[in-house]
């Protein structure tokens, strides 16, 4: 009877945060992204259909002297996906799959398509992406705009995946993009944010799917590096991987665990091939992290739980389902606070130490960092603003904050001084979120920045195709 109270408590309690958090509808002309920050007046919103149509909006820019963004599903946090007085591409609708190759394991879809599309095509064959977020509800287009990663430790970041582009540039034309064909462009658009051009379609190598078994275990901080290299990167049947970092005050940045997939050749695919449609336990866990953003005591249980359902137990699942989405329960709605991320790169031999310069900055600053998950990547610089330098391990952190202008600039301080001890580990950060980091910070990290710009002037001279993290970062 207890249990039975207890869980019509917490029910009723979620209910209500639900009601509390929740937002009016969107002004259509008053655009922002995920963040909600700098909100701006645009000129108009257009659905993409057809190529055509794409083409008639960029004669008509050109000629009127407005301005374009881009839009997928809006999960940057920088001001990628839009620009004051621009008309904004929304390219959802623009989501056919165009080509599929069993044979040479290849498919080409429009720009709009999402990573879910993809998988509904390619699993009935035992095929599987290469590379891409732990969630499949992106667009194609806005991930390698940002030249993704994810969890595969062998295939690196997005950009390796890719076997060739088609985009639309600001003098109206189309142009095949890869590393034959106008090579100059591929290491450009491809995590260019959007400044280069309208990604059209894209053709994609896959892989084979594969059966997992999925195992986690626990260690200290100080001793993941050695972990990683000598027991996983260096275990051939480890396909997949990541961690995460306990912030839980009890054992705040010290301990950690970690989740691998092995192979299992022993099970058919075809046994396990169903994709799933959702995760499960949805609503408690949004409750439970929802009291995670504002308790000490619930970020302890939250870790705690998160150990219990995963430490000593294996789960067998696919590739494709490996790659599906897992983070619903932390979709935030509020008019006064929201989640931001922010992301850095650190040389897998300096984790710890950078791990110990971020922990004092996080508790003077007392920065509510609500997750840190931490995945592998490739070293791989062929894209022009590259952040895998060396091979990296990504920190992927949440943050809690409110969406006040004193409380942006006491989180733009502590973060630029996280920025300030990757500088000296040789780092570097994403730059799909919000722009905390100073131009300084960006040009001292991404030296090339500068080449891209001017790029970008020959490319677009007109600037037709335009956002705020343009206006941001080329300096001021």
């Amino acid at each position: 009877m207890k249990k039975i109270v207890v869980l019509l408590l917490l029910t009723a309690l979620c209910l209500w945060q639900y009601m509390r958090t929740s937002v009016a509808g969107d002004d259509p002309f008053l655009r922002s992204d995920y963040s909600k920050l700098r909100p701006v007046k645009i000129e108009r919103v257009v659905p993409s259909k057809a190529v055509s149509q794409l083409q008639e909006i960029v004669s008509e820019a050109r000629e009127k002297g407005l301005k374009i963004s881009i839009a997928g599903q809006r999960h940057s946090q920088g001001g990628h996906t839009y620009y004051k007085d621009s008309i904004v591409l929304d390219m959802t609708p623009f989501n056919k799959v165009l080509a599929f190759d069993e044979m040479a394991k290849t498919i080409t879809v429009q720009s709009g398509a999402t990573w879910a599309d993809v998988q509904k095509v390619i699993n009935p064959y035992g095929l599987a992406v290469k590379t891409m977020q732990s969630q499949n509800i992106f667009t194609i287009g806005g991930s390698i705009s940002v030249n993704a990663h994810g969890r595969d430790i062998r295939n690196g970041s997005l950009i390796r995946s890719v076997e060739s582009f088609r985009l639309l540039g600001s003098d109206g034309q189309i142009r095949n993009i890869s590393r034959i064909e106008n090579a100059e462009l591929f290491p450009l658009a491809l995590g260019g944010y959007g400044l280069f051009g309208v990604i059209v379609d894209v053709t994609l190598s896959l892989t084979d799917n594969e059966v997992y078994e999925m195992t986690s275990e626990t260690m200290t901080t100080e001793a993941y590096s050695d972990y990683f290299l000598n027991q996983v990167k260096q275990n051939p049947d480890i396909h997949m991987h990541l961690a995460r970092i306990s912030v839980a005050p009890d054992t705040f940045l010290s301990e950690m665990y970690a989740t691998n997939y092995r192979t299992r050749p022993d099970l058919p695919v075809t046994d396990y091939n169903q994709l799933k449609l959702k995760d499960t336990y949805v609503l408690p866990l949004k409750f439970l992290f929802g009291l995670n953003r504002s308790f000490d005591w619930a970020k302890n249980a939250f870790w705690d739980l998160q150990r219990y359902f995963l430490i000593g137990r294996s789960t067998i699942l696919t590739r494709n389902n490996a790659m599906r989405s897992e983070s619903d329960f932390m979709d935030y709605n509020s008019d006064t606070k929201n989640d931001l991320l922010q992301e850095y790169f650190i040389p897998v031999d300096h984790f710890e130490d950078f791990i110990n310069h971020m922990k004092p900055i996080l508790q003077e600053e007392q920065l509510n960092l609500l997750n840190i998950t931490v995945r592998y990547v490739n070293h791989d610089e062929e894209a022009m603003l590259s952040y895998a330098k060396s091979d990296m391990f990504a920190l992927v952190c949440l943050f809690n904050t409110p969406l006040s202008d004193a409380a942006q600039a006491r989180m733009t301080h502590g973060i630029r001084r996280i920025i300030e001890q990757l500088k000296l580990f040789n780092g570097s950060y994403y730059l799909p979120y919000a722009p905390f980091p100073s131009v300084e910070q960006f040009r001292t990290i991404y030296p090339k920045a500068e080449t891209f710009f001017q790029a970008k002037d020959q490319w677009d001279p007109q600037h037709l195709f335009m956002n705020q993290f343009y206006d941001d970062y080329r300096g001021h």
